[in-house]
């Protein structure tokens, strides 16, 4: 999943598209290489984002996502938003499936949404919100408070109807650096939940600031906890570098059908 923020604030690559010749040439370059799914947003989750209306938000994804359909009518969009208003608009302009990273809890009727449009969904845990969610966030159990939010949630939304389901474990969104590779060490366990895991890791402080360099310079850390999400279980992997990405995952096949032969000779 290729990520194409149209905001001037996210963490490594706002402000870099400002027209729509810019936004149409990146999503082409990122299908070149290799995406699946491009996922769009414009509104900055970065903790300490500015907070802008659904107004704005609107008016910085809705023309652009009718532009990108429009030229790439085979290609598969996710809308990045928190905002069920925000989501149905999308999907009406033409995208394919909602990527929200606060799991219904920012807007309640999300989930009533999501079951109207019966189009695949990806629910992310969050502690808080982009602006308060790493001011000293704790847990007592991690692994099992974000599984039995998960399973909340899952269980409502199955009760509506839904069943397109994708859980992103939400690194960095309100974790402490331990707690990130804690999850990333675990993240198999939540195969148990009985859906798709989605590792959104790309250039992420819990990679630039345990190295004690910028996200511009985290391409290779990037690479090396892509390869291990994969290894714990991700099947999705969410990117701001899609070739490099895309190289991983196929390694990583190769690696895995290797295992398989070799599980096979001694059985």
């Amino acid at each position: 999943m290729g990520i194409l923020n149209l905001t001037p604030d996210s963490f490594y690559d706002g402000g870099k598209y400002s027209n729509t010749d810019q936004v149409l040439s990146a999503a082409e370059k990122m299908l070149d290489e290799g995406a699946d799914i491009i996922d769009v947003g414009g509104y900055s989750s970065r903790p300490g984002a500015t907070h802008i209306s659904p107004e704005e938000e609107e008016s910085r994804v809705i023309p652009v996502l009718k532009d990108l359909t429009k030229a790439f009518p085979h290609t598969l969009f996710s809308i990045d938003t928190f905002r069920a208003s925000i989501a149905e608009k999308a999907v009406e302009a033409g995208a394919h499936m909602i990527n929200d990273i606060s799991a219904g809890e920012l807007d309640e009727t999300m989930f009533p949404t999501v079951a109207k449009l019966q189009v695949p969904y990806i629910l992310m845990h969050m502690k808080g919100n982009p602006r308060n969610m790493q001011k000293n966030p704790k847990y007592e159990n991690i692994i099992e408070e974000i599984n039995s939010f998960f399973q909340k949630k899952i269980s409502c939304l199955n009760a509506m109807g839904v069943e397109q389901i994708i859980i992103d474990p939400g690194f960095g969104f309100g974790k402490t650096l331990e707690d990130n590779y804690l999850l990333l060490h675990r993240l198999g366990e939540f195969k148990s939940l009985g859906y798709p895991l989605l590792a959104g890791i790309s250039r992420k402080s819990m990679l630039y600031k345990a190295l004690d360099i910028t996200p511009s310079e985290a391409l290779h850390a990037t690479a090396g906890v892509h390869m291990l999400a994969l290894l714990n279980g991700a099947s999705y992997l969410r990117v701001h570098d899609v070739k490099e990405a895309v190289q991983i995952v196929k390694i990583f096949q190769i690696y895995a059908q290797a295992s398989e032969r070799k599980a096979s000779y001694y059985n």
